[in-house]
């Protein structure tokens, strides 16, 4: 999962009920609240292997007190864990551009392969190049 509000999210909580936020966010967005009834706090434990990434940079000044400290933008870390998650990191990027950066595609592929995300640079080139090799997968810089 990449910066998912499994949680819930505090920028749902303080804008919710704004009209271009309700507008912008459609009406399933806004179920994504951190209360006890929102949607993200009725679904149940994850019972399968499952790797959470959050970011910890933010681009956005708007939100900055909204959150508690770190998050990405859009989601904060602790709103990101969720039970039953096989392993947890963060990396410094932004909610938005999470998907696409270098760093967080390589976490992805050590978590595939070893079930757990590991930062040393060792881990991340060995899991890179056997995959490579094994599937012909590049990507670029």
């Amino acid at each position: 999962m990449l910066g998912q509000p499994n949680q819930g999210s505090e920028v749902v909580d303080q804008f919710q009920g704004l009209s271009v936020f309700d507008w912008i966010n459609c009406p399933p967005g806004n179920e994504l609240g951190t209360g006890e009834n929102s949607t993200p706090q009725k679904l149940p434990a994850l019972d399968f292997p499952t790797g959470v990434i959050a970011g910890t940079k933010s681009l956005s000044p708007l939100f900055s007190d909204v959150f508690p400290e770190p998050y990405d933008g859009k989601v904060s870390v602790e709103s990101t864990k969720v039970d039953g998650m096989a392993h947890h990191t963060t990396i410094p990027v932004t909610h938005t551009l999470m998907m696409s950066d270098t760093a967080v595609i390589l976490q992805i592929l050590v978590f595939l392969e070893t079930g757990r995300f590991n930062h040393s640079e060792g881990a991340a080139k060995t899991t890179w190049f056997k995959l490579e090799q094994r599937r012909g997968i590049v990507f670029g810089n």
